[in-house]
């Protein structure tokens, strides 16, 4: 009889393969490389990857993690879409912009540049986990850029956590010293971070991907940026407020949440967004972690063709 994985139960750093145990072709993707002007973040590289040719299919990832976040779900995808799976600015393979503040509303300004930037304006969209709310921002402030909005586990209101976070990291010096904690083991940082159901779908690979960008100064600073703006009680509450008001959201709307105690983003967080939006389209999916993308991504990937198709 297989044994069945224990939820959220951490493996050790020490005890991961070098490659995932699941095999992946994430890799085998051309890794483009986008100068491009932001009005906020001024010119900027932005990373990303692309795959098949049918209607545009943007993904974006959430906290610490990049691109490669959707390494189980884009082959499938290009089946259906042009994918596009990019690295936010300061994350994975992008620029960090110097000093620069990364609050929800304004990355999805910046997505709308991309957007442009690539000729890709009106696509579906996919947001995960932080990801989400950039996407949901740029959605409710241009109705125009996107088609469709997918979140899957993402934060979108309060808690208790949050308030706790921003009280820390408005300490005079806490930020810089978590940055530079973070790169005296950043793969080691990346590998406690990121939870899954199953645990050993884990690998330095993994590690090392996410790891990588958190080991110069620019990287750790811009992570703890993300943290700290991205996560803010005050744009997550006005957030929540803005999607009660609503009598529907502005354009087709799927969240993804899963049915167990997902450690980062707990599962009330989807009945509460029922409650506050009736509109939206929900879909819960059993034996899933924070990152459902990686935990099921046979269920992700039907689950989405089917909302997204036109």
């Amino acid at each position: 009889m297989a044994v069945q994985p224990t939820p959220f139960r951490q493996a050790r750093f020490r005890d991961l393969p070098a490659r995932p145990a699941r095999s992946h072709s994430f890799f085998q993707l051309p890794a483009m490389d986008l100068p491009m002007d932001s009005a906020r973040y001024g010119r900027i590289r932005i990373r990303y990857r692309t795959s098949g040719t049918g209607p545009p299919l943007l993904l974006v990832h959430g906290l610490m993690t990049t691109s490669y976040s959707w390494r189980y779900v884009i082959t499938e995808l290009a089946e259906h879409f042009r994918v596009v799976a990019v690295d936010l600015p300061g994350c994975g393979g992008s620029e960090a912009p110097p000093d620069a503040t990364f609050r929800a509303a304004e990355i999805g300004e910046w997505l709308g540049e991309f957007q442009g930037a690539l000729g890709i304006e009106g696509c579906a969209v996919v947001g995960n986990s932080l990801g989400g709310l950039p996407v949901m921002h740029r959605a409710l402030d241009c109705t125009d850029s996107f088609r469709k909005v997918v979140v899957l586990h993402s934060p979108l209101l309060p808690e208790v956590k949050h308030r706790a976070l921003a009280a820390v990291l408005a300490v005079p010096g806490v930020a810089a010293g978590l940055a530079a904690y973070i790169r005296r083991q950043p793969y080691r940082w990346a590998h406690h971070r990121t939870h899954y159901f199953d645990e050993t779908v884990k690998s330095l690979e993994e590690a090392g991907e996410y790891g990588s960008a958190l080991a110069s100064p620019d990287g750790s600073r811009a992570f703890v940026r993300h943290l700290r703006d991205g996560l803010r009680p005050a744009d997550l509450a006005a957030l929540g407020r803005t999607l009660a008001d609503l009598d529907s959201f502005p354009v087709p709307l799927l969240a993804v949440y899963g049915t167990e105690p997902d450690p980062i983003v707990s599962p009330r967080v989807a009945d509460a967004l029922t409650e506050r939006l009736p509109s939206v389209r929900m879909v819960r999916v059993d034996r899933t972690s924070h990152f459902v993308q990686v935990d099921r991504p046979d269920a992700v990937v039907t689950t989405l063709v089917e909302f997204l198709t036109p």
